[in-house]
Order: C-alpha cells, then sequence, then structure tokens
C-alpha cells in the first residue's frame, strides 16, 4: 500500500485546494444558483456561456444582499448537465474572479437539474 503524496496535485483549473477561513469570521451559505433572471425567467433554451453569465451575476447579487463580494468567497460548488461544458465554465469564471481570487472548488457532472439549466453554483464566503 502506498502512502498518499503530501502535497495535492497542481491544480487544473482556476482554483486552490485548501482555504482557511480565518478565526471569528461570519459565514455565508449561498444556496444553488441557476441562470434564471431577476424576473424568474429560466434562461435553458440559451447558450452554455448566456447561461454562465447569468448565474455568477446572480452569485455577485446574493453575496451583495450580505455585504460580501468575490473577494469573501472560500468555496464555490459547480454542477454541470455536460462535463465536457467544464473548460468553458473555467475560462468563464477566471475571467469573472481575476486572477488572483481563487476559491477552493468542485465541479460536479449531474444527468438533470431543475427547468432543464444546464449549469448550478452554490458557494461559501467568509465575512471578518
Amino acid at each position: 500500500m502506498t502512502a498518499p503524496s503530501p502535497r495535492p496535485a497542481r491544480p487544473s483549473g482556476h482554483y486552490t485546494q485548501a482555504v482557511v477561513v480565518p478565526a471569528g469570521a461570519r459565514l455565508v451559505h449561498v444556496s444553488g444558483q441557476l441562470p434564471v433572471t431577476p424576473d424568474g425567467q429560466a434562461l435553458a433554451d440559451r447558450p452554455f456561456a448566456e447561461q454562465v453569465a447569468q448565474v455568477l451575476a446572480n452569485v455577485d447579487a446574493c453575496l451583495a444582499t450580505v455585504g460580501a463580494d468575490r473577494s469573501h468567497l472560500t468555496k464555490v460548488r459547480v454542477y454541470v448537465t455536460d462535463i465536457a461544458d467544464w473548460p468553458a465554465f473555467d475560462r468563464a469564471y477566471a475571467a469573472w474572479l481575476g486572477p488572483d481570487l481563487r476559491p477552493a472548488r468542485a465541479v460536479v457532472g449531474v444527468d438533470a437539474l431543475h427547468f432543464g439549466v444546464r449549469l448550478e453554483i452554490e458557494a461559501e464566503a467568509a465575512l471578518p
């Protein structure tokens, strides 16, 4: 039996393997966000890039309601109905966060999502 490596594999996407939440921070849990417009229109029939843009805008809006922003993100979970969309998602996500913000992240392939959309994102953030 081999021992696990003392170091995780180098990230293959825009994330950090482990994030430490400062002691005393208040945690914010952002529920799963779908590509649904503020007026309730699901964008299931729109291109993947448009769905990603709407989901990221929804995450921004949720963070703003609690006085947070992207810089407070500690963990992001992404559910996609086609794992082949992961590279396109990672590029859009990296552009959204910029080069310096890299919260921990998981990308999970799933069979289906509500309304027939192609992705959902839930997140955690820490406020000082």
